[in-house]
């Protein structure tokens, strides 16, 4: 089933995408084949452990191609043209848990594939990314976390 929704990516993580695409079509593909080829010439396919191993990498290693390249079809670069009245992706967004006021958060929205929390970067799907959209300076969104309701107020957008 195709996924129609757009993936979105900053420049940079667009040529992380490619660069390990390129390294899996290319020398990985090379390597299982490789592997193949010595598992095979041992022999007695059916209990060749080694030949299991490969045939097993070989299928993990094409599902990530399939899904790096259906990736690219979608991508739809994030484009930060500056400060913004709301939060979009791409916005930096400086925020406070409410009753925290002294304890400010500054998170990058990205998309899913770039998303890395513990340096801020938050995916527009998370869930305090997806309360943040539409968001404008001064508001307060509440989400749902695995802890328990949270409620942010926007400091500022870049």
């Amino acid at each position: 089933m195709a996924n129609d929704q757009n993936v979105y990516m900053t420049q940079e993580g667009l040529e992380k995408v490619k660069e390990e695409l390129k390294y899996l079509q290319t020398t990985k593909r090379e390597e299982i084949s490789e592997k193949l080829e010595k598992a095979i010439a041992q022999g007695d396919l059916k209990e060749n452990a080694d030949y299991h191993a490969a045939k097993e990498e070989q299928g993990f290693t094409e599902g990530r191609i399939q899904d790096l390249e259906d990736s690219l079809r979608r991508v739809q670069i994030i484009k930060n043209t500056g400060a913004s009245d709301f939060v979009r992706v791409g916005s930096k967004v400086t925020v406070c848990e409410v009753g925290y006021e002294d304890e400010e958060e500054t998170y990058y929205i990205v998309g899913a594939r770039e998303a890395d929390p513990t340096n801020g970067r938050i995916s527009n799907e998370s869930p305090i990314g997806s309360a943040l959209l539409g968001a404008k300076k001064g508001a307060v969104v509440r989400t749902q976390t695995p802890g328990g309701e949270i409620q942010f107020q926007v400091k500022s957008i870049s």
